[in-house]
Formats: C-alpha cells, sequence, structure tokens
C-alpha cells in the first residue's frame, strides 16, 4: 500500500513518522513564535485585549472557511451539540485570557512549562498504574524549580494565571473529545471560538475599543495566523503521519521549545533553575506518553497503533482522544478513554486557546 498524501497543497509529500514529527516541531515553533510575538501589543492594549483579538481574529478566519459545511451542520445540531461547544470555548477563552496575563508577567517558557502540567495530570492520572505516579513526581519536582518558592522567586501572579491556564487545557482536552464527537471536521471548533470571543469580549474588547489602533489590530491578525491557524494545521497534518505515542512524546518538547523562543525572540535566557525546571517536566511529559497505551474494545494498542485518523490494518477506525478532534461524523467511532498521547498538547490547543488564542 503506497503511503497517503497530504491534503494540504503546501503539504504534499508522502507521509511517514520523520515528516510528521518535523511538523510537530514547525508546528510548535510558530504557536510560540507567536506567543511571543504577541507580548508586543501587550503595551498597547495589554494581555487581556490581545488575548480578545486573537480569538476574535481566529474565529473570524475559521468561520470564512467552513461557513457552508457549517450552516448545514447547524441547522440540525441539538442544544446538547450548541451547548458543549459553547463549553470549549469558555474553556478556550479562560486558557488564553490566563495564559496571556502569564507571558505577561513571567517568561514564556516558564509560562508553557507550568501550562504544559495540566494535559500531563489528565493523561497521568488516565493511566491509572501506580508506577504512573513517577511522572507526577518529575512535574511537581519541575514545578518547583521554576517556582523557586523557598527564595521568593518569580511573580505570583503570573505563575498563578499560568496555573489557572494549566487547568484551563485539562479542561480543553476533555471537551474537545466531546465536541469532536457532536461535530464534523472543525465545526464545532468554530462554534467554540466563536463563543470564546464573546466569553472574553468583557475582559479584551475596552482596551481595545476604547482607541482603536487598526495597526494593533491588523498586527493581531497576523498574529492569529500564527496562532491557531497554521499550527492547526500542521499539526493535523502530524496527526495522520503519527501513531499516538510518537505524536504525545514528540509534543512533550513544547516547554523546551518555548523556552528557546523565549531566549530567541524575547532575550529570555533561563536561568540554571529554570532549565532544570523544564527539563524535568519535558522527561515527564515525553514519559507520560511513552508509557501510556491505548485501551480500545478491551485490546491494548502499542506503539504500532494507525495514526490518528487512519484505520488500522483490520479497517477498524483508530480510537478517537482529544488530539484528533476533527473526525468524519460519518466514521465517528465511540469514543476512547483519555490516553497519555491524546492528552498531550495538541491541535484542538492550537485551535483553541494559544489555540484560538
Amino acid at each position: 500500500m503506497t503511503a497517503p498524501r497530504s491534503r494540504l497543497p503546501l503539504l504534499a509529500v508522502r507521509t511517514g513518522p520523520a515528516s510528521g514529527a518535523l511538523l510537530m516541531i514547525a508546528s510548535m515553533l510558530t504557536l510560540q513564535t507567536g506567543s511571543a510575538l504577541a507580548t508586543h501589543l501587550f503595551d498597547a492594549v495589554g494581555p487581556a485585549g490581545t488575548a480578545w483579538l486573537r480569538i476574535s481574529w481566529a474565529a473570524v478566519f475559521l468561520a470564512v472557511f467552513t461557513w457552508r459545511p457549517l450552516a448545514r451542520e447547524l441547522r440540525g445540531a441539538s442544544r446538547a451539540d450548541l451547548g458543549a461547544a459553547v463549553l470549549l470555548g469558555a474553556v478556550s477563552a479562560g486558557m488564553t485570557l490566563c495564559y496571556s496575563e502569564a507571558v505577561a508577567r513571567v517568561p514564556l517558557g516558564t509560562a508553557t512549562a507550568v501550562e504544559f502540567t495540566g494535559p500531563l495530570l489528565v493523561a497521568v492520572l488516565a493511566m491509572r498504574r501506580r508506577q504512573e505516579l513517577l511522572w507526577i513526581v518529575l512535574a511537581a519536582t519541575g514545578l518547583l524549580c521554576l517556582t523557586r518558592p523557598w527564595q521568593g522567586g518569580g511573580d505570583a501572579v503570573g505563575l498563578l494565571f499560568a496555573a489557572g491556564a494549566a487547568l484551563c487545557w485539562a479542561l480543553f482536552v476533555l471537551t474537545t473529545q466531546v465536541v469532536g464527537d457532536r461535530f464534523s471536521g472543525v465545526n464545532g471548533l468554530t462554534v467554540a471560538m466563536a463563543a470564546a470571543s464573546l466569553v472574553a469580549l468583557p475582559f479584551g474588547a475596552p482596551p481595545v475599543l476604547s482607541e482603536p489602533d487598526l495597526g494593533v489590530i491588523a498586527a493581531a491578525a497576523g498574529i492569529a495566523v500564527l496562532m491557531p491557524l497554521l499550527p492547526y494545521a500542521l499539526e493535523m497534518e502530524a496527526l495522520r503521519r503519527l501513531t499516538r505515542t510518537a505524536y504525545g512524546t514528540v509534543a512533550g518538547l513544547e516547554p523546551a521549545i518555548a523556552t528557546l523562543i523565549g531566549l530567541v525572540v524575547l532575550a529570555q535566557a533561563p536561568g540554571p533553575a529554570q532549565a532544570l525546571g523544564t527539563l524535568l517536566v519535558v522527561v515527564a511529559g515525553i514519559g507520560a506518553a511513552r508509557g501510556g497505551r491505548r485501551e480500545r474494545a478491551g485490546t491494548v494498542v502499542r506503539s504500532h497503533e494507525p495514526a490518528a485518523g487512519q484505520s488500522s490494518a483490520a479497517g477498524t477506525p483508530a480510537a478517537p482522544g482529544p488530539s484528533a478532534p476533527a473526525r468524519s461524523a460519518s466514521t465517528r467511532p465511540a469514543p476512547a478513554p483519555v490516553s497519555p498521547a491524546a492528552a498531550s498538547p495538541g491541535a484542538e490547543r492550537r485551535a483553541g486557546d494559544r489555540s484560538p488564542g
């Protein structure tokens, strides 16, 4: 069987694990670059205003690309379907707002590492194996190195916002799976982003609309392409080429990539404690992904599992997970338990927070 080709013209190459890993890394680099560039708008409209602009532009772009299939699906959507999408939007708004406020106060790498513990905790708890507590211990030790409570180091408010983003990201992982089961393609995500814009409006609109600056608004539109649209497209392609375990392993590098971008773009050089803390969180994330196994219909799926959205050798659709929200409604399988790889930072977040934002 020949390898499938990408559905995106710019990525029309044969699929494979190596190209999937490269796409994942490109996605994270783009996302974190967008996060870093967004900080330059803070002086003009503040973190909340920047977050609201990013969410709103993401909602507009998604609506433009999906309005025809979205209109058809909305006609048949139930109140429960719409309620799930609105809940996802509320969680997305909280994640974006908290992350922006955190990045305004603490280094980009630190904010991302703290936020990363949200889906990591969901992943480890889903495994329900005592030995997996090691990854929680490593992540907790990493957080201690990042926050240095014995020195009073770090901005307490910024760290609290990062913790809020971690909580929202954990909820995002869970709610994305629900929305993915109710909507086809990215239609549910489009509804969620519109809801997120409305939820964030009271916090972000006042500083933007009090003294409108077309340059700032246009810059926010450009950043919205860097986060989440381009990362989302790259990650969706990566999900078609990687197994969930491989995907979760590569995604575990995000705190390290955020630290690198913070150094290069924002001149935020990490100290020894921050570098060690970030390393421990990365190891915990990769360890949880490598130790995770997807259980479906009583069968344990290991490293030979099909990529998200592809079929197994027997022709059975791969079990869904939060890391693959854009599933076809006509082939939507029954929900599977959250796995470490699935709970890892994924495309849903790209499209959601930092994703919508």
